[in-house]
This record gives C-alpha cells, sequence and structure tokens, in this order.
C-alpha cells in the first residue's frame, strides 16, 4: 500500500497500523490524523477516494463521517452555552415553546446532548427529503411522546439528535448549526469540515460504499452478543426505530444529502480536520486557538449518562454531547471523549495526553462503536505515547 503524509518521530506505530488496515482489514480509501499538544504528528492518506474506484486519495480528500459528526456538532451548544446564549439546565420548551407537549416539559438542554430525553425514534419515520428540509424533523420531535420518563435512562439518540440540536440552535440564535459551526469554530481554525456540505466542495469529497471484511481479518469478524443482534434484528425493537428514524435510508453519496444539515449523521471532513478540531477543544493549535474554554471541556468530559443504553443495548457512557470512553467505545483512556461513526470513523480528545485524534474512511463496514480499523489505531497511538 503506498500511504502518503507524515509522522513525527515516534508515531510510526501509527503508520504501520494504517498501513495493516489496508493490508489486512479490508481498508479501501482512508486517511489518520492526530495532534499532541496542539501539534500535528500524524498526518497520513491513502487508498482511493472512491470505495469502489481507483482515482487516489489526496491530502484534500473529505468524506462523511456519519455520527462522528455528532461530536463537532456539540462544539456548537456548548460554545453557546459558554458564551452565555444557551443554558444547558433550561428547560427545552423555553426556548422551543412547541416542544412542550407529550410529557416533555421537563426535559433540560443537558438531557438532549446526554441522550436522556427519551425521543430516540418517531412513531413515523422520515423520508430523506423530510428529514433534510429543516422543518419536518423539529415538527416530529416536537410532537413526539418520549419513550421513557426523560432524565431517568438514557439511549442514544441516532437520527433525531439531528433535529434536537438543531432546532435548540435556532430558536437559541436565529441561525443554523452548519452556519455557527462555519463561522465561528471552523474558518477560525482553517477546519475542513461541514455539516451541509457547500457546492464549491463537492468535488473534493470520494463515495462511500459497504464493505465486508475480508477473511484475513480473521479474529476481528467477531459476532455480536445475542441480545444486541436481536435488537437489531427485531423491527419493532427501540434498537431498529432509532436508526430508521430516517427510512428508508438516505443515499449518502446524494448531493442533496450532503448539502443538508443533519449534526447527528453527515458531517463530511478530513481526518485532519477532526484531529485538529478535538485538539483546539482541549487546549491553542498550533497557527489558531482554542473552541473551549478549559470549564466548557471538563463539561464536554463530564459523566451524565452511563450503564445500560436503551438504544444500543449495551453498557455506554455520554458526556454533553460526547461518548466517553468505554467497553463500547474505547478511546484512548478514560479521560477520553468524542464520538464514532457507524461504519469506521473516529474523532476524540483525551485531555490528559493532550491528543487530538481523528479517522476517516469510505470503506463503510458493519460497526457501530468500535471499529476494528479504528480501534487498531487507538492501540497503535497508545502504543507510541507510551513509549515516548
Amino acid at each position: 500500500m503506498d500511504v502518503h503524509g507524515s509522522v513525527a518521530e515516534g508515531f510510526e506505530p501509527v503508520r504501520d497500523a494504517f498501513v495493516r488496515n489496508f493490508e489486512v482489514l479490508g481498508d479501501r480509501g482512508a486517511a489518520v490524523a492526530v495532534y499532541r499538544d496542539g501539534r500535528k504528528v500524524v498526518d497520513l492518506w491513502g487508498g482511493t477516494r472512491d470505495a469502489e474506484g481507483t482515482e487516489p486519495w489526496t491530502e484534500g480528500t473529505a468524506q462523511i463521517v456519519r455520527s462522528a459528526t455528532k461530536g463537532v456538532a456539540a462544539a456548537v451548544p456548548l460554545l453557546l452555552h459558554q458564551r452565555g446564549l444557551l443554558d444547558l439546565d433550561a428547560p427545552v420548551g423555553s426556548y422551543w415553546p412547541e416542544f412542550k407537549t407529550g410529557g416533555k416539559e421537563r426535559i433540560l438542554v443537558r438531557d438532549v446532548l446526554a441522550h436522556r430525553a427519551g425521543i430516540p425514534a418517531l412513531d413515523r419515520g422520515l423520508s430523506a427529503a423530510e428529514a433534510a428540509d429543516g422543518v419536518s424533523g423539529a415538527r416530529a420531535v416536537a410532537a413526539q411522546p418520549p419513550f421513557w420518563e426523560p432524565g431517568t435512562e438514557h439511549g442514544y439518540h441516532a437520527q433525531t439528535y439531528s433535529w434536537l440540536v438543531s432546532e435548540l440552535v435556532l430558536r437559541a440564535t436565529g441561525r443554523t448549526v452548519g452556519s455557527v459551526l462555519a463561522e465561528e469554530i471552523a474558518e477560525p481554525l482553517g477546519l475542513e469540515f461541514w455539516i451541509g456540505l457547500p457546492e464549491t466542495e463537492t468535488h473534493r469529497v470520494g463515495r462511500v460504499a459497504p464493505v465486508e471484511p475480508p477473511e484475513s481479518a480473521g479474529m476481528l469478524r467477531t459476532r455480536p452478543r445475542r441480545n444486541v443482534s436481536e435488537a437489531y434484528a427485531d423491527p419493532d425493537s427501540l434498537t431498529r426505530r432509532a436508526f430508521a428514524a430516517i427510512a428508508p435510508l438516505p443515499d449518502e453519496n446524494d448531493p442533496a444529502y450532503r448539502a443538508a444539515e443533519l449534526p447527528a449523521s453527515n458531517g463530511i471532513g478530513t481526518a485532519r480536520a477532526l484531529a485538529r478540531f478535538y485538539g483546539a477543544t482541549i487546549g491553542v493549535v498550533e497557527d489558531g486557538a482554542r473552541i473551549f474554554t478549559p470549564a466548557t471541556t471538563e463539561l464536554a468530559a463530564r459523566e451524565h449518562s452511563a450503564g445500560p443504553d436503551r438504544v444500543l443495548v449495551v453498557n455506554t457512557r455520554f458526556g454533553a454531547g460526547y461518548m466517553l470512553h468505554g467497553p463500547a467505545s474505547p478511546l484512548l483512556s478514560p479521560a477520553s471523549f468524542g464520538h464514532p461513526g457507524r461504519g469506521g470513523s473516529l474523532g476524540f480528545a483525551d485531555p490528559e495526553a493532550g491528543i487530538g485524534f481523528g479517522y476517516v474512511t469510505n470503506a463503510l463496514a458493519k460497526s457501530v462503536t468500535a471499529d476494528p480499523r479504528a480501534q487498531a489505531l487507538v492501540r497503535a497511538l497508545k502504543s507510541a505515547l507510551s513509549a515516548l
């Protein structure tokens, strides 16, 4: 495999793991980047820009990152909170009066970010056009009765997170999540990341496609636990209904879908942008600034939800908008916070190690929160750090 880019001295294990992802774990096109203490120490890319194509992945190739979008999107409400424009302990209905129906009157903004709002699914799934129109999703979640008493349990809001966060930001500021991200975070930091892809950037985005891990992956082709498999197989389960809040599933290569603003699922960016973003949540990155104050960084990483997840049917941990390190989503250490994307992508920060990490791929596997390729890179990074 012809891998391009650079690694700082001591981080060669990350490059070795990245190469092995292509040779053994079935990657087609991918990139990985790492910032340490604000300085870029890993910036690698390889393969093809399309999962089923031949055109090479280049330094500026970007990809859809699915739910890894959530971690970037969460910075918008947290930044508004940091500026005194959004109170995490206020009821959602204080910003969004139409939301105060069906037992949702006491849902707090904090509950939305920590997946405790009780609205992970909809009684009627939205079409891709409805999901993207900026109106139908907010109306649907405002009318939806909760599936459990809000604030008492948690469950992954796989799709509905888009409309909950979007409408909260819109009601608090009059602006969309994508516009705040672009103007207040991405532009000042020079991030190649978009929620709502501009037409001027469509040329740099590769096509994604589902893949099966090769036989050479061997023991890594593990079977999920029976209760997890049953939850995904049962069309009436909360698990299936949460992921089917948009039905049928949208074409992620459709320009119209990519241009929409869906903070739960359709962010597009480079691995470099993810790593730089997370580096800026915990400190100042080179030639840039930081996004969060130390207090906001602590808030993002503080455990808000933990234990059995009503949707993912495993134990999960969430901070304010971020998935935290745990068996379901291993990151670098218990201090880490970030978000995986179903199919492979991963971004996270580790404030103790001073790390911002980003991995993106166009080869979408069946993984949900712990993709073998991303995990191989995290293990290699941990090994490199321990040897420094």
